[in-house]
């Protein structure tokens, strides 16, 4: 094979880690000084990046995943053994699998057109029949998915009428806003991901984002085993191992550095695949409605039929470039298959016709011109 067909032929990920050049140095300086304990310099400093970063006078906590920062979330919010949480459809499992965690029931909330995410309507609906069942829902997990942010006023207005807290799923939307508010600082709890394919990456790692101090100690002692403050190992609660690492964390303090860097980056696929795509007024881009900001951590098309989709996929799949049908909702989930849902039919569209592109934010031109251009040919196949 020669050069050119290995570079013509080279994979392209749909979204791959994309190092800034400054994670060394911190990596290296916890080397340097034998802080490579889930303690220490990196682990506080990234938190006050992440902090600083999202402003709104937050606290955050680094943990080991976006996972466990959704299973503490729960868990400072008083889900217990029984309890009901409705959560989002539209998400990747990760969403709702701690509600499992915790031995509560996950309660399936269906999407809108606009941005793909819970559907006011459909939460209104379920919280009226399950207090009407003599069940008040203990929690809201609310995504804003691909970067997209949810409707904030309206569902965040129907928690408040209903007094049910809201724990955001920031994982896809670090860098994505509302009206100028930094999304991860909406919920009563709001966690972040840093796991190798998001906007930016730990290799694996998390983050809870709470208003105040006292939830993010909270957090920490928990994710630190719930040990106690006494001179032996005396635990009286239960806890977890959950604490990011030192040496994770430096990875994250470079990533920091770079991150409007890679934001700018997707949202410059975005605004490529888009021009170079007009022509087939069939394709659907899901637009920045008014006073929303999304990061475009995937780019997402919405194709006219499921057939027309997995034409396009498997001739990118053919060319070695990576991509994926959007998110299996949870209610059409194997595992899932029993628990209630309130449902119109958008999500399941959604994941019918939906494809997302490669998006990283290490992608060159040519690399968006050999997708383009298989794409297109797909079209007259």
């Amino acid at each position: 094979m020669t050069t050119t067909t290995a570079r013509t032929n080279s994979k392209i990920w749909l979204s791959s880690p994309h190092m800034g050049g400054a994670e060394r140095d911190f990596v290296n300086e916890a080397f340097d000084t034998n802080w490579v304990a889930p303690l220490g310099p990196n682990v506080n400093g990234f938190e006050n990046d992440i902090e600083t970063y999202l402003g709104n006078d937050v606290h955050a906590a680094a943990l080991v995943s976006g996972t466990s920062a959704i299973h503490l979330g729960l868990v400072l919010l008083g889900v217990k053994h029984g309890d009901e949480v409705l959560c989002q459809s539209m998400t990747f499992s990760a969403s709702a699998n701690p509600i499992t965690y915790q031995g509560a029931v996950p309660i399936f909330i269906d999407s809108e057109k606009l941005t793909g995410n819970m559907d006011p309507e459909q939460l209104e609906r379920a919280i009226k029949d399950r207090m009407a069942n003599g069940i008040k829902p203990k929690a809201i997990i609310a995504v804003h998915l691909y970067g997209m942010p949810y409707q904030v006023d309206e569902i965040h207005g129907i928690a408040n009428k209903y007094d049910i807290p809201i724990l955001e799923d920031s994982a896809e939307s670090l860098g994505s806003k509302f009206h100028d508010v930094n999304c991860g600082t909406f919920g009563d709890i709001s966690i972040l991901s840093f796991n190798g394919n998001k906007i930016i990456t730990t290799s694996g790692g998390g983050a809870l984002v709470a208003k105040n101090k006292v939830l993010k100690d909270k957090a920490v002692y928990l994710s630190t085993q719930a040990r106690d403050d006494a001179p032996h190992y005396q635990h009286s609660e239960i806890g977890y191992n959950y604490r990011m690492s030192n040496i994770v964390a430096g990875i994250g303090r470079g990533q920091m550095l770079v991150l409007n860097d890679r934001v700018g980056a997707r949202r410059a696929n975005y605004n490529f695949y888009k021009k170079h795509l007009c022509e087939f007024s069939e394709l659907e881009f899901i637009a920045e409605p008014s006073g929303y900001f999304s990061n475009r951590w995937l780019t997402t098309i919405l194709t006219p039929s499921f057939e027309l989709r997995e034409r396009i996929r498997f001739a990118l799949q053919k060319e070695n470039i990576e991509s994926r049908p959007l998110w299996k909702p949870m209610h059409l989930q194997p595992i899932f298959k029993d628990s209630k849902n309130y449902v119109n039919g958008i999500s399941e569209d959604l994941f019918n016709r939906g494809l997302c592109l490669p998006s990283g934010s290490n992608l060159r031109e040519e690399d968006l011109v050999r997708i383009i251009g298989h794409i297109k040919e797909s079209f007259n196949a």
